[in-house]
């Protein structure tokens, strides 16, 4: 309803101006300051106050008389404080509200007709995930489900790297070492059989003679020629350590949930000659040079420094050659192509965008957003050295804490169902990874986080623990409802209290708060208002009880209060990938 409600405050304002024949090119519509009571605000005044000669109230004053809600169904009445045109909601806003939000689908914006691939993840197929990775395959797949709730197609890609040096030398390694040269996998599946082999090669590469390490590096390149002359040995010989590494890394990434509706490798544009076309195009662009026994782009009239090479002096291509192919097939396929990267990548990012452009590229329809690490308090983390903290065991230890924190809590719960050791464990495991997902997606993208376990399974602040308790808890409500033989209804009129109206106010902004957060790529508004949702629920409980209520109108109209919350508290869980428990 907040969004619709909106609609009408930018049109009457609109309106008034017109009347007043000033410019509406600024509606000035926002959120008033925490002392004005109303729930939108204009502050025209302040722009237009210059140009009429006059002071800003005395300006909010004269929009103010212009406006005419009598044709509006959600704008209930206007006045001034100060400089400000206040607008007040009408009974129907909180009506429909309460309608509405009783939708299980409820937040779900209509369909827009767009389709938009959103690439994440990517992260090189040598090994298992690690904890410093794990912001992107979070972050990523709460900016597509937030991008679908809001109306869009979403198809959910993983980019492979298997034409790179890396897997060149994780190829040659696995075909090198014997098992006996290396240590016991840290676990039972194939990326961590495999890694052994990544991490023996680098080591081996590093400390052995000259002579050896060159003859070695030979061995490396000549895969690498053969993936970029097309040879299908070569992409055989490849596809034996990715598909198997791989698939290891996947599981590790469900767990999350993270799942793709693609996975898409990067040799297909070698294989295709997509590669070969964008080279060939990029060399008759009048930014291309060769320098230093290699094709680049001189991307100075983009205002970046650093020259892009695209072709190397052995006729190979980079990552970012490919890329571009790969971006022109997106484009192709999909109305619009989100990408996530660690801060890190931002320069290849701007230089890809830019070469996109060269190539004559709408690029008007890429949208690349960025984040920054995620840290354990005892230090760095690195696949490539072996010291890094695994993703699996993050969340392992998250399933175990969470465990014995809701082994700890059950001699103070207040519902009187009894839980087996399936539910407990069913709980560890929602508990535990949810507060894995909200810790890391709650916050800011490009800030740095160092994940600390007290405050992630916090039941009672700012975690997911908390929300997810919201949830469980107007099950409880409804189960007790229930057998007492309580109706929900609709009959706002019975909800009039304080408590009551501002928890149908923030049911009224979830839709908003989607389309706010899906266009630009911020799922952590999600979460805050998730968080902020859940202080109002539980001023409301601790405030309005259904079973206690004064009459019957007022238990019914509280319960339906209860389930449009729950819908409200379930679906903002879902966006940002966290499961609604029904019990805790």
């Amino acid at each position: 309803m907040f969004r619709a409600f909106r609609s009408e405050v930018e049109d009457a304002v609109e309106a008034a101006l017109e009347s007043l024949d000033l410019p509406t090119d600024d509606l000035g519509v926002e959120e008033p300051p925490e002392d004005v009571p109303a729930t939108l605000a204009s502050s025209v005044a302040f722009r237009l106050a210059g140009e009429v000669g006059a002071a800003p109230p005395s300006v909010a004053g004269d929009v103010a008389d212009a406006i005419d809600v009598d044709d509006c169904e959600y704008v209930d009445r206007v006045d001034t404080q100060g400089p400000y045109v206040n607008f007040y909601v009408s009974e129907a806003y909180y009506a429909d509200t309460l309608a509405a939000g009783r939708e299980e689908t409820y937040g779900e914006l209509p369909a827009t007709g767009k389709s938009v691939v959103v690439e994440h993840t990517s992260a090189n197929p040598t090994g298992p995930v690690h904890v410093g990775r794990a912001r992107n395959p979070i972050f990523g797949d709460a900016v597509a489900r937030v991008l679908d709730y809001a109306g869009n197609d979403v198809e959910r890609h993983y980019y492979v790297n298997d034409a790179g040096r890396q897997v060149a030398v994780f190829t040659w390694a696995y075909e090198t070492f014997d098992e006996s040269d290396l240590p016991e996998p840290e676990r039972d599946r194939a990326d961590y059989d495999l890694v052994r082999y990544y991490r023996k090669g680098n080591e081996f590469l590093e400390a052995e003679d000259e002579d050896v390490v060159e003859a070695a590096e030979a061995e490396i390149a000549e895969i690498m020629q053969g993936l970029e002359a097309g040879d299908e040995e070569t992409y055989e010989r490849v596809a034996v350590v990715v598909d198997q590494v791989l698939g290891g890394m996947r599981a590790s990434l469900e767990r999350l949930p993270a799942e793709f509706d693609r996975f898409v490798k990067e040799t297909q544009f070698i294989r295709n000659g997509d590669a070969d076309d964008v080279v060939a195009r990029l060399k008759d662009s009048e930014h291309a040079v060769y320098e230093d026994d290699a094709w680049q782009l001189d991307l100075s009239a983009f205002g970046l420094e650093k020259n892009l090479v695209f072709l190397r002096s052995d006729d190979t291509t980079l990552y970012t050659t490919r890329d571009l192919a790969h971006h022109e097939w997106k484009f192709e396929n999909y109305d619009e192509a989100v990408t996530v990267l660690g801060e890190d990548h931002k320069l290849q990012a701007e230089q890809l965008e830019a070469a996109l452009d060269v190539l004559g590229n709408d690029t008007e329809k890429l949208r690349q957003t960025f984040y920054s690490w995620v840290n354990l308090p005892e230090g760095g983390m690195s696949t490539r050295e072996g010291t890094g903290v695994d993703l699996d065991d993050l969340l392992d230890e998250s399933i175990q804490r969470a465990r014995e924190e809701v082994e700890d809590r059950l001699g103070s719960r207040i519902r009187n169902d009894e839980l087996s050791e399936d539910d407990i464990d069913r709980i560890a495991r929602q508990v535990g990874i949810g507060a894995v997902r909200y810790d890391i997606v709650s916050k800011q993208p490009t800030k740095g986080i160092t994940f600390e376990w007290e405050r992630a399974l916090d039941f009672e602040a700012q975690s997911a623990p908390y929300v997810q308790y919201v949830h469980a808890r107007c099950r409880g409500i409804e189960g007790e409802a229930a057998a007492a033989g309580i109706e929900a209804s609709t009959d706002v009129s019975a909800l009039d209290t304080d408590a009551e109206r501002a928890l149908l106010r923030d049911i009224a902004r979830f839709p908003a708060v989607i389309e706010s957060a899906a266009a630009d790529l911020e799922p952590h508004v999600v979460a805050t208002f998730a968080r902020e949702f859940a202080e109002t629920f539980n001023a409301f409980y601790r405030e309005c009880s259904v079973l206690n209520a004064d009459d019957e109108a007022v238990a019914a109209a509280r319960l339906g209060l209860v389930e449009a919350s729950r819908h409200t508290v379930a679906n903002a869980l879902d966006v940002l990938g966290i499961e609604a428990p029904n019990s805790m």
